[in-house]
């Protein structure tokens, strides 16, 4: 069977996001996106089956690759750089897009969207500072929140980051902790943002202990990709 002691794995995972939860006195739901990229089809049906009902994909064009005949209920998150000329494809394929970080993307995605419905997506917010990082830069949200809740077409749900690959646990901590303030500063000004997708295959057990609602977890789950 691809992907053999998947739901042990999985079975791991949560613990330690308990674990991560109960030290920091949380008890909200995280849900688990289980990242497919570079893997197939089977990496998708294999997660479903053992009880995830969200995926990842880093690229649009992937994904579509991989949508067609993937079980019904399944939800799949863009969770890669969207380049603004790749807006229309995605634009209703995915129930959520996690790395909007311009507000030219925005509008973009915006007029993409059929009439009648809504696109939900996460503002991605460079919580880190690296240069060669995507996201917003954390002193330029509120002009980015405030010019992407304009857009009717857009359901803005939440923000989005990052820690370095060589962050230890306390930086981890502090890049997560940035977030959930900015959230929490977001909805003084009257935004209410409900989801904070932060934490990969690395350092989820430092975002969970901050307060993600969401993990994106690749590697820990199906192993190197090829």
């Amino acid at each position: 069977m691809a992907f053999e002691g998947l739901e042990e794995r999985l079975a791991m995972v949560r613990e330690v996001i308990a674990g991560a939860q109960r030290a920091a006195g949380l008890a909200h739901p995280v849900q688990i996106i289980a990242v497919t990229k570079s893997h197939g089809r089977d990496a998708v049906e294999a997660a479903f089956r053992a009880g995830l009902t969200a995926v990842g994909e880093n690229r649009v064009q992937e994904a579509l690759e991989k949508q067609p005949g993937s079980p019904a209920g399944l939800d799949w998150h863009l969770i890669g750089t969207l380049q603004r000329n790749k807006a229309r494809h995605a634009a209703g394929r995915f129930a959520l897009i996690h790395s909007v970080d311009r507000v030219d993307l925005a509008a973009e995605l915006a007029r993409r969207v059929a009439p009648g419905a809504r696109q939900a997506v996460l503002l991605q917010v460079n919580c880190s500072e690296e240069p060669q990082k995507g996201g917003v830069e954390p002193t330029a949200l509120p002009a980015l929140l405030e010019a992407v809740a304009s857009l009717s077409a857009l359901d803005v749900r939440g923000l989005m980051t990052m820690a370095a690959y060589d962050a230890d646990a306390a930086a981890q901590r502090r890049t997560f902790a940035r977030l959930r303030a900015l959230r929490a500063e977001s909805a003084r000004a009257g935004f209410d943002l409900p989801e904070l997708s932060m934490g990969m295959s690395g350092d989820y057990a430092a975002a969970a202990s901050e307060g993600a609602t969401m993990v994106r977890l690749g590697t820990v789950l199906f192993g190197e990709r090829g």
